[in-house]
């Protein structure tokens, strides 16, 4: 299966609550979207693997990606290694995507800007026709995504550009919520965490409303990228 985007994330929920209603977007104009995890967020204060595991596969029906993978590596631990950049150059070889969407430069979670640097190292390599995997047994082409896009996490990042989202913050919300291990829940026994707070759980709507509000639409997420961003005429901004 070819997809044209691909988004990474070194934890579940990473890629929904930094650019879920872009997804949502793009899948509504009929691209095809697949999700990689990079861990299975083991170490999170609330919650376990498993539980995250279910509700990461909710969040993807929700967002209607067509696609959910993980690769296993171990939370907080993982490295940009060899080792570790040969198993992301073979998803992106399996899905060929034109745009792969990963991490944040710099964060609060030292796994985000890893696993940002990680992702960007093996959509490099994984186009080098010297570099030689195999999936399933069999051989795979070299792939160089055309674009690589950092999402916006914790951290209030100066975007390089942002997309308006305003018709779909609501189903980004519905994704981040199929987190209830993990989010605001007053009922809840699990150990506080600084993203199980209400300020947290509101700061998505109202940080999407800000980037919105600077462009001149109700909502917008933003990206970073380590290239320029190129239009073809005046015409495709907004």
């Amino acid at each position: 299966m070819k997809l044209a985007i691909l988004a990474i994330g070194a934890h579940p929920d990473d890629v929904e609550l930094g650019c879920g209603a872009t997804i949502a977007k793009e899948i509504s104009l009929g691209n095809k979207v697949g999700i990689l995890d990079l861990t299975k967020g083991e170490l999170g204060t609330r919650g376990t693997a498993e539980i995250r595991e279910k509700e990461a596969m909710l969040a993807a029906k929700i967002l209607g990606v067509e696609v959910r993978e993980n690769l296993g590596f171990s939370d907080g631990f993982f490295e940009n290694n060899k080792l570790h950049q040969l198993e992301v150059v073979k998803i992106i070889r399996k899905y060929k995507p034109e745009i792969v969407l990963c991490n944040a430069f710099d964060d609060r979670h030292i796994d985000h800007s890893k696993g940002s640097k990680l992702v960007s190292d093996a959509c490099f390599l994984s186009g080098l026709l010297k570099i030689e995997t195999e999936l399933n047994g069999v051989k795979q082409d070299a792939w160089r995504p055309k674009h690589v896009y950092h999402y916006i996490q914790w951290k209030n990042l100066e975007p390089d550009f942002v997309v308006d989202v305003s018709e779909f913050i609501e189903m980004k919300l519905k994704a981040v919520k199929a987190y209830t291990s993990q989010f605001y829940n007053p009922n809840s026994n699990e150990p506080s965490s600084p993203i199980s707070s209400k300020n947290f759980i509101d700061s998505i709507k109202y940080r999407a409303q800000d980037l919105g509000r600077l462009i001149g639409t109700e909502f917008a997420e933003g990206f970073n990228t380590e290239r320029y961003v190129a239009v073809k005429s005046f015409d495709n901004l907004i």
